[in-house]
């Protein structure tokens, strides 16, 4: 039997029915559905030092389990001595079993080990039934060893959905499991 992340066999069998009962959807492909989740973070000095780029892919690559990769500058910025294609940060795509592994995980062991936890906040959402959350420390994840870390730097996490509007992306991502705070 080939493997199926937990979250995605919760989202097949509990979460299509439980939003198509909330929403009232006539057919099971208007379910809003988790499309992607971009992880990404800008290592702004990247521009005296280029080893910092390399540090951000090897930590984006342990906590997602996929390759990131460099972005690069679009423009030149001279206040910020920053010049077009300079390596300006990190980022990694996941979509499919890995994005809901990599949610699994942020869920159940990364955010609790915030400090002083209360939940996320849900004004982050675009307006289309997007989401975007900030982590400022990347040693909440298991996979980083704290004392091969050179700097703490924070990261920017977003959910791409395929909702239409922000209560059904709440809902679905509700459902998933990400704790938001009660009003």
């Amino acid at each position: 039997m080939a493997y199926v992340a937990r979250l995605k066999k919760e989202y097949k069998e509990r979460i299509v029915s439980s939003l198509t009962e909330e929403f009232g959807y006539k057919n099971v492909m208007e379910v809003p559905k988790l499309k992607k989740i971009v992880v990404s973070r800008g290592v702004g000095a990247a521009v005296a030092d280029k080893k910092l780029i390399d540090h951000a892919v090897d930590e984006m690559t342990m906590i997602t389990g996929q390759k990131a990769v460099a972005t690069i500058s679009k423009k030149d910025v001279a206040a910020f001595k920053l010049r077009k294609g300079m390596p300006i940060g990190a980022k990694v795509t996941l979509r499919g079993d890995r994005m809901y592994e990599f949610l699994d995980r942020l869920v159940t062991t990364a955010l609790p080990r915030v400090r002083d936890f209360q939940g996320i906040r849900a004004t982050g959402f675009d307006g289309r039934g997007n989401y975007s959350l900030g982590i400022t420390e990347q040693i909440i994840f298991p996979e980083i060893n704290i004392d091969k870390i050179n700097r703490i730097n924070g990261m920017d996490i977003t959910f791409v959905t395929s909702a239409e509007t922000d209560k059904e992306a709440k809902s679905l991502l509700t459902e998933l499991g990400l704790p938001f705070k009660k009003n």
